[in-house]
């Protein structure tokens, strides 16, 4: 059960299945997972259902932390939701993110410095055209793998070194 709100991510849109469906195969009973630009709290709500031990979510709109929490309670799940200058410190063994590939770009550093060693990142958000660069942008940290195409939006993911 999803309620939008004002939040972005409604299940529907290409990037979302990506995303899910990556998620599917990855999450384990024992990983953290940090859903970075988490919206209505999908992916967050995911991971916490295919078994994710600690799940964070987080995002720069306080009506987007709001959603996230009516998500997570309706559908009776444990997640923590934050506002980005309220985020705890901490490393993931999971790192996703779906949104904009400038933001993305710009936030490479502090997303690579939250997933741990040996950790995964998968991102989305990202059309076509933007895959090389991005996944270039995120080479110095992470082995990325071939990208996922779905319409004309990418899913790109790596291990990190």
């Amino acid at each position: 059960m999803l309620d939008p709100g004002l939040a972005f991510g409604t299940g529907s849109h290409p990037t979302t299945h990506l995303c899910l469906a990556w998620l599917a195969d990855t999450v384990q009973s024992h990983v953290s997972v940090l859903d970075y630009g988490c919206g209505s709290g999908i992916l967050a709500i995911a991971a916490s259902k295919l078994g994710a031990e600690r799940v964070i979510g987080v995002d720069i709109d306080a009506q987007a932390i709001q959603s996230s929490v009516y998500n997570a309670e309706q559908n009776q799940v444990s997640a923590d939701f934050y506002l980005a200058d309220q985020l705890p410190g901490g490393q993931f063994d999971i790192v996703v993110a779906n949104i904009l590939s400038s933001a993305l770009s710009v936030l490479a550093p502090a997303l690579a410095s939250a997933c741990k060693s040996g950790g995964q990142i998968a991102l989305s958000g990202i059309l076509r055209e933007q895959a090389e660069q991005v996944s270039a942008i995120y080479a110095p940290w992470f082995d990325m793998q071939a990208p996922v195409f779905m319409d004309s939006w990418v899913l790109l993911t790596g291990s990190k070194r």
